[in-house]
């Protein structure tokens, strides 16, 4: 991976202090942006209210148009804001962004033919270096949910001083697009797995059946391609830091195998199951409608459990 472009630090546009609303402090909040070669990336700083030399953790969000509060267009439960206040409930300082071409920046955002995974991967490295080189925190740590946990232990590596992965996959990209293809009617199994060995050889395939191509469009698959290098086993296994693999047993879209398989490969890492909590942090009891309920009910609380292991995780590191 080319070494991170550093970027400088400029604070801007607002601090104000605000009162969390499922927990009993206060705590202020402050627009960042990280300065890019093809545009600017916004995050917020969440600062408890107790000054002092403090740890501090960045939060990367999942795949797709996920904005740094953990929402998207069609689905609203700022999960990633929620961890951030709570967390500084904790005295855990954090820091959310956008990614690249998502919410307040979108103007960094490349053509789709030219982005690549490590795009993401330099972005968060950027974020953590501008971190280690404020004064105010005593030590850096990296949260990546979802996607975020491959590329925050890509980016952490010999930067930051701990990992915590939280519902992050423990295969890689193409396997995982198989196993959900492999669901489908033959003919698109048939035609779709040759493509994804072709993408995972490096090769792109100029003629794509047209039922497959939103999938496998010409100008997403040098993306794919470099998404597919990373398996998530090999990186974590390089990671010399502490980790804490977090993963919640009511997840529809990660399992607690995935977690296993992280855990495996990284014997030294400590790994927490949260019995009932789903892929957004939600303590859920009931069926799959009501875990689906609660990717849109933003009032609901997070896990208490999440946010007390990660906090003892950081406190014991």
């Amino acid at each position: 991976m080319k070494k991170a472009w550093l970027p400088a630090i400029v604070f801007l546009l607002l601090n104000v202090t605000l009162m969390a609303a499922d927990y009993d402090t206060t705590f202020s909040e402050q627009t960042i942006v990280l300065h890019t070669a093809n545009g600017d990336i916004t995050g917020t700083l969440t600062l408890p209210e107790r000054p002092g030399n403090i740890p501090v953790a960045l939060i990367i969000a999942g795949s797709g148009p996920t904005d740094r509060n953990g929402n998207n267009p069609m689905m609203k439960n700022e999960s990633l804001q929620k961890l951030a206040h709570a967390l500084a409930v904790t005295n855990i300082a954090s820091l959310r962004f956008d990614k690249r071409g998502i919410g307040e920046s979108r103007d960094a955002g490349k053509k789709e033919a030219d982005l690549r995974f490590e795009d993401y991967i330099n972005d968060a490295a950027g974020w953590i270096e501008l971190l280690k080189k404020d004064k105010r925190f005593s030590k850096v740590y990296v949260i990546g949910h979802s996607e975020g946990s491959l590329i925050g232990m890509i980016a952490a590596l010999d930067k930051a001083h701990g990992f915590v992965s939280i519902a992050g996959a423990g295969r890689s990209a193409d396997k995982i697009l198989k196993e959900q293809l492999a669901t489908q009617p033959a003919m698109v199994k048939d035609s779709s797995f040759p493509i994804i060995d072709s993408l995972v050889m490096g090769k792109t395939v100029e003629n794509v059946p047209k039922m497959l191509f939103a999938l496998f469009r010409p100008s997403v698959q040098p993306y794919m391609i470099s998404w597919f290098h990373y398996d998530p086993q090999t990186e974590i296994k390089k990671l010399k830091m502490p980790v804490l693999i977090l993963q919640g047993t009511n997840d529809l879209q990660v399992t607690v195998d995935d977690a296993n398989l992280l855990a495996k490969s990284n014997t030294k890492a400590q790994l927490a199951l949260i019995k009932n909590m789903n892929h957004v942090f939600r303590i859920v009891e009931g069926d799959r409608k009501e875990n689906l309920a609660a990717y849109i009910t933003p009032t609901l609380p997070i896990s208490e459990e999440l946010v007390s292991t990660i906090s003892t995780f950081v406190q014991q590191h």
